[in-house]
């Protein structure tokens, strides 16, 4: 089973992505690992694609979260189920202040930098992540991919497809 996780910014998209690795036992990859090390420093295109190429070469299944197009992109053609987490921007935005405030001084297991909620990350969630380019990518990533493809638009709906996929594991 190969899953792309991809999605707006403080949708849930490592959180999903991590259940799943855990519910097939299947090794998880987060973007955001490969793209930031130190104090939100960026590594460059090409070591984030040798990353994620290494990843892919190593796994025959994996969950990978992360939109990131330029990086790796034949990781798109490759999967059996994509996932869009198609979210509200307000959802997105107070899912992430939750975030920051829990991840306080600390990182999270899916990127490796402190959390933070500044004013650059707020405008990111609320208008630059989502012009009409930005919405237009998504699906154009989304109608790449082989596999199913699933978009789900809140909480309620991912819950309820991870309790339908529990079932069918079971």
């Amino acid at each position: 089973m190969k899953i792309e996780v991809i999605g707006y910014s403080g949708s849930g998209k490592s959180t999903l992505a991590k259940k799943l690795s855990e519910l097939y036992n299947i090794p998880v990859l987060h973007l955001d690992n490969t793209k930031f090390y130190g104090n939100w420093q960026e590594r460059t295109d090409e070591e984030q694609t040798k990353i994620v190429q290494d990843f892919l070469d190593k796994n025959e299944n994996w969950v990978i979260d992360g939109n990131f197009t330029k990086i790796c992109p034949q990781r798109f053609y490759e999967t059996d189920m994509t996932i869009f987490l198609n979210f509200n921007r307000f959802v997105c935005f107070f899912s992430a202040r939750k975030r920051a405030k829990q991840y306080k001084n600390a990182h999270r297991e899916s990127c490796p930098c402190n959390d933070k909620f500044d004013f650059a990350f707020k405008k990111w969630i609320l208008f630059d992540g989502r012009t009409k380019e930005r919405r237009k990518k998504h699906i154009e990533n989304l109608n790449k991919t082989k596999g199913k493809k699933i978009i789900l638009k809140n909480r309620k709906q991912v819950n309820m497809f991870f309790e339908k996929l529990k079932q069918k594991v079971k």
